[in-house]
């Protein structure tokens, strides 16, 4: 590529902050729930560069053929691939193409074409590079190149200086994002930096059923908590864990839990196979089942497929909770879709 912009040029990062900043310098955006991209084209070359800098290109081959397809010959565009599926957006469709046959690739990419939501714009048709110019003047570059160029597969996205819908964004429930970034409308692209944006994470919380515990890998002491909700069938499905808890309060909890072994456990889907360790010349499963009887409120960012992505925090038990209202209901599940954002 004869770009004055290299593939290998390191997207600007971010620093997570637990509150959203105000004032007027700030722009807020939704944080969509996909994979950071930097896309290139020169001419009839396409590259996707993802935020670590290795080639997407091979998994998505439809967003190649998009960008390859737009009336622009010419761009560097800072965005986020996302794969619909009906009306919504799916994380585990997109960690699906991650795959080294070229086959299921094209095949995944038939029944589900991903999309390219576009934010930032560091080169464009004609002229140099934006990268130093304020993100103001990139953002209305942005909105214009859009204008002409945009549709189909590649979607802008929305951006609001609005204290009241960034907030909106992170409250609605939209399904597919991940909570909302701000970011100075006075600096420049900074490259490689975690300096002037900022992610603020939906952090929700929802009451579990402790279906089982694992041991800690070194001592006989509790190393996380299996967390479970009921659906609709009456049966308890494994949707996480929680290990956010001091190595005193897990070695208090230990003899608790070990009262409460046995059936019923998940009783829905569980967690994954055994892998066994030795403790007091004994052998274990991986985890052990637990009555239903405890009852724990969690901390989580982000359901995906049925269960917290990543590992929740520990907010508090709940001995006033009746295990059987732990359900899928508490989950809002039913929230916007985000897709409504990237109409037209």
């Amino acid at each position: 590529m004869n770009l004055p912009i290299p593939t290998d040029f390191p997207v600007a990062e971010s620093e997570q902050w637990d509150e959203l900043p105000t004032g007027g310098e700030w722009q807020y955006e939704p944080k969509w729930d996909g994979f950071r991209c930097l896309a290139f084209r020169d001419g009839n070359e396409v590259e996707l560069r993802s935020k670590a800098g290795k080639p997407l290109g091979r998994y998505f081959p439809d967003v190649v053929d998009t960008l390859r397809g737009l009336t622009a010959s010419r761009f560097v565009l800072d965005g986020e691939i996302v794969v619909p599926v009906g009306d919504a957006l799916s994380f585990e469709e997109l960690q699906l193409r991650l795959h080294p046959a070229a086959s299921r690739v094209n095949k995944l990419a038939a029944e589900h074409p991903a999309i390219m939501v576009g934010f930032d714009l560091l080169l464009g048709a004609r002229g140099g590079p934006l990268i130093d110019r304020p993100l103001r003047e990139r953002r209305e570059k942005l909105e214009a190149f859009a204008g002409q160029f945009f549709g189909g597969a590649v979607r802008l996205s929305p951006a609001s200086c609005s204290e009241t819908q960034a907030r909106a964004w992170l409250e609605q429930g939209e399904r597919g994002l991940d909570g909302v970034m701000a970011k100075r409308l006075d600096l420049p692209y900074l490259s490689g930096e975690r300096t002037g944006m900022v992610k603020i994470k939906n952090v929700r919380t929802v009451d579990c059923v402790v279906g089982g515990f694992r041991y800690a890998q070194k001592e006989p002491i509790v190393g996380s908590l299996l967390l479970g909700l009921f659906d609709e069938q009456g049966l308890l499905n494994h949707v996480g864990f929680c290990s956010a808890m001091s190595r005193e309060e897990r070695k208090a909890l230990t003899p608790r839990l070990e009262a409460l072994r046995g059936t019923p456990g998940f009783t829905g889907s569980a967690p994954g196979g055994p892998s066994r360790w030795t403790r007091m010349n004994e052998r274990s499963t991986e985890w052990e089942s637990l009555a239903h009887e405890l009852v724990v409120e969690v901390g989580y960012d982000h359901m995906s497929g049925g269960r917290f992505r990543h590992g929740t925090r520990f907010v508090r038990w709940r001995p006033d909770k009746a295990p059987e209202q732990c359900t899928y209901a508490q989950l809002g599940v039913a929230g916007r879709s985000s897709l409504r954002l990237l109409a037209g």
